[in-house]
């Protein structure tokens, strides 16, 4: 379907006012049944999301809703099954906008939002502490409503997460929101209904500790796809823009659907049997643009998890398909020692698999997005070449084996082990196969790439048009040793019926010059 610009839908890009996308006809995936579910109990909620999910738009949603906004709703699925449509006071707390590089910042935030609280509800003189000006301005609230108080707080551990290598700043905030976010518990009598979102759960910050009755749904099955779209979702509502993205790319519906999927889809928030979601952000952005690029990745780089990898020396290669406990991924304390359970809450990993028996948790890249937009933000911590040219390196790579120019891809591989940092020991070991594995994974954007691990395989796989490449590397050994080891191992059986020609190529690692020293084929 062709459509000119007078035609276009509205997509809610960045949208973080229900109002203003409901007045102004942006297009809107209906989940307020979900909303409905959780504001018709008292219980208080924590959610942990990723960032861009929408999870200032649920807020924004909660507050319409409890502010009493019925036009909004009209024609959606919470306007059948509301009949009061009260209104509440709603005290919404966002520390999204702030940079938090100082305490100063923080302090001016929270200043702000009770000067503007203490205003609105008459509060004519303010308490001697923060904790009991907010405090002072719930019981104002209530007092004005004549109803319980609602209390929203958008983003509570974006101060956290941006002082995450700065142990003596983080401890400052971590003391400032746990006095201000413990009120809430000393508040109950005069609340209605409180929501919590977050990207992570600091398990040592005192509104989890002192608010012990805090549901978190953030793994829950009921709630799992209240952030996200679904395919059935995007089906429903984005059939014009699907249209549109087929005839500017060709292909069929199908074809669009699955390519959608691969990139965009995959994030999974429970251990049930629920729906997969795609990424909001990236899923909007492409309906409107028509172009398939790394949308959420590009609007932030995850630089402190590049960090945390680095300072635990994490082995990069067990990412993909780690096993974790339960626990860890919802009680689990932010440390830097222990550094997947933060990237899984920022959405760098999902869940991929759950073992009901032991319960632990399989967590994997979500989808291509992700994948190659974390390996190339890594890939510069771990080598010689700098990120703006690790797509050119890549690249390159791929275009010299497609062509079966071994000598050249092995010649630009050394280039990213030039000025090796580490003397050669067990870590440089772990550090070299890192690269390697980075280079052969980053080369499956373009081309049939595999990095093995298991026994009896191969140490990478290569497939193009013409060739398939058997590569096995060895840090004590020869190059002429690992090319016997393709032969005496079978490692070229499995590609015996293959019309392509195979290439074996043995690679030794130079322990004098820390780099790749001599290769045959």
């Amino acid at each position: 379907m062709n459509q000119t610009l007078s035609h276009l839908r509205k997509m809610p890009i960045g949208i973080q006012s229900f109002e203003k996308l409901r007045r102004e006809g942006f297009v809107y995936v209906d989940k307020t049944e979900l909303v409905y579910r959780l504001a018709s109990t008292p219980t208080p909620y924590f959610l942990s999301r990723p960032r861009r999910f929408g999870k200032s738009l649920l807020l924004s949603t909660l507050e319409a809703y409890f502010l009493g906004k019925r036009e909004l709703f009209e024609g959606l699925a919470v306007e059948r099954l509301e009949t009061e449509w009260a209104t509440h006071a709603v005290l919404h707390l966002d520390l999204n906008a702030g940079q938090y590089q100082t305490v100063e910042e923080l302090d001016k935030m929270l200043e702000y939002r009770l000067g503007e609280w203490e205003r609105e509800y008459g509060v004519s003189i303010p308490g001697p502490t923060r904790s009991i000006r907010f405090l002072e301005v719930i019981k104002a609230a209530h007092a004005r409503t004549g109803r319980g108080v609602v209390v929203l707080i958008d983003e509570y551990d974006k101060p956290l997460l941006n002082s995450f290598d700065n142990p003596e700043l983080q401890e400052q905030y971590r003391s400032i929101l746990t006095a201000f976010y413990s009120v809430l518990k000393t508040a109950d009598p005069w609340l209605r209904f409180i929501f919590i979102t977050g990207v992570t759960k600091f398990a040592q910050m005192g509104i989890f500790s002192n608010l012990n009755q805090l549901s978190d749904i953030s793994l829950d099955l009921d709630y799992a796809t209240l952030c996200g779209l679904t395919l059935s979702e995007i089906e429903a509502n984005f059939a014009p823009e699907i249209d549109r993205l087929v005839a500017y790319h060709g292909g069929t519906r199908k074809e669009m659907i699955e390519e959608l999927t691969r990139r965009y889809d995959g994030y999974h928030f429970s251990s049930g049997d629920v729906p997969n979601v795609f990424n909001p952000f990236s899923l909007l952005s492409v309906m409107e643009k028509r172009l398939f690029q790394n949308y959420w990745f590009a609007t932030g780089t995850p630089t402190f998890l590049a960090r945390m990898l680095q300072q635990t020396d994490f082995d990069l290669q067990e990412l993909d398909g780690i096993e974790v406990t339960a626990s860890s991924l919802t009680d689990d304390r932010a440390d830097v020692k222990n550094p997947v359970p933060m990237i899984y809450q920022s959405g760098y990993l999902t869940i991929k698999g759950y073992d009901k028996r032991f319960q632990t948790y399989t967590l994997g890249f979500p989808n291509e997005e992700v994948k190659y937009g974390f390996l190339n933000f890594v890939a510069p911590f771990y080598s010689a070449i700098p990120g703006s040219e690790t797509d050119f390196y890549i690249g390159k790579f791929v275009q010299e084996l497609e062509k079966g120019d071994v000598n050249a891809f092995m010649t630009r591989l050394r280039a990213f082990f030039a000025d090796f940092p580490y003397e050669l020991n067990a870590k440089t070991e772990r550090h070299y196969q890192v690269v390697f594995y980075l280079v052969f994974k980053l080369m499956g954007q373009f081309t049939d790439a595999e990095v093995r691990s298991a026994r009896g395989r191969a140490d990478a796989v290569v497939k193009t048009s013409l060739y398939i490449y058997v590569f096995e590397f060895k840090l004590d050994g020869s190059a002429e040793e690992a090319l016997a080891q393709i032969d005496d191992r079978g490692y070229l059986i499995p590609y015996s019926a293959d019309s392509r020609k195979t290439v074996k190529v043995g690679v030794e690692f130079n322990a004098e010059e820390r780099n790749i020293g001599k290769w045959t084929c």
